[in-house]
């Protein structure tokens, strides 16, 4: 068990017998009565979101989350198809818990994967992924207007708007969070 009050972001809890993950917290100490947290939870397995407000001294039901490290090894567009880099077991993730993953991650690529009674709960990933681009619309020549852009595919089908001068073969910075292009990068 664990006070209200001490659950942070990332805490995994057990409510009505499904685990959520806390992903925003908000501490609230008002002038009259006792302090309380509101939270936002997410069901990795649903998708489900549940805010719950509690008082900082209710108990919740914490539930001690394992952290591997997986491989990915390819999706069939339904699973993320994983292996476990020390046991070599591979293991299927829905891809419907993790709808944008699929974009992100990598063939060959190891990725920590949060665990809890043989259950993927999350799978971590970085912040800005490098990709290489596989198709590029040809700039229009005159079209040079500031900050004009066109759409490329990424290596892994993600279509992202990027500066005219990008070109087919070059690698990017895309932002996982907002799915933008952030930089070249030469290699």
């Amino acid at each position: 068990m664990i006070k209200a009050g001490q659950i942070e972001k990332g805490t995994a809890l057990l409510i009505k017998g499904q685990p959520f993950i806390c992903v925003e917290r908000e501490f609230v100490n008002p002038g009259k009565g006792s302090a309380f947290v509101r939270l936002k939870l997410k069901s990795p397995s649903t998708g489900q979101v549940l805010r719950e407000t509690m008082k900082t001294q209710d108990n919740a039901e914490e539930i001690t989350v394992e952290d591997v490290d997986l491989q990915y090894l390819y999706n069939d567009g339904e699973n993320f198809h994983m292996m476990h880099t020390d046991t070599y077991e591979q293991i299927e993730v829905p891809m419907s818990s993790f709808p944008d993953y699929q974009f992100f991650m990598k063939d060959g690529e190891t990725y920590r994967v949060k665990t809890w009674d043989h259950q993927v709960l999350e799978i971590v990933i970085p912040p800005k992924v490098l990709f290489e681009v596989a198709e590029a619309e040809e700039a229009v020549k005159g079209d040079t207007v500031t900050g004009a852009t066109k759409n490329v595919i990424t290596e892994t089908g993600l279509s992202v708007r990027v500066p005219i001068f990008i070109k087919q073969g070059e690698k990017i910075l895309v932002s996982t969070e907002t799915k933008e292009y952030l930089e070249r990068v030469n290699k």
